[in-house]
């Protein structure tokens, strides 16, 4: 089981409006997708408390995906009180990720 959140259209305006949060944009048939996985669940583990880390599957909420220009997945998108403030697309390593999420943060 997952340590992120799952987003879904219904939900992710209340979620992400205040704080800061990490969505990845993902599919179930996305291998690379698949790869980052378990570095999504550890920096929802490492981020409990501080930030929200986030999925969105893009099959299930094109909406979404849509709003946010998303046309690579993965994509990583990092939000501040709803806004976006930093993305990276790709499998991208653990210590970028963090870093921009630290960023939003303010660390």
């Amino acid at each position: 089981m997952s340590n992120a959140a799952s987003l879904t259209s219904a939900d992710f305006g209340e979620k992400t409006a205040s704080g800061v949060t990490l969505v990845d944009f993902w599919a179930e048939w996305c291998g690379p997708c698949r790869m980052l996985t378990p570095t999504i669940d550890d920096l929802a583990a490492a981020y409990a408390g501080k930030a929200l880390i986030a999925k969105v599957n893009v099959d299930d909420s094109q909406d979404i995906a849509i709003r946010f220009s998303v046309n690579v997945i993965p994509t990583l998108v990092v939000l501040k009180d709803g806004a976006e403030v930093a993305r990276l697309q790709g499998v991208t390593p653990r210590a970028e990720i963090a870093k921009a999420i630290d960023a939003a943060l303010g660390a």
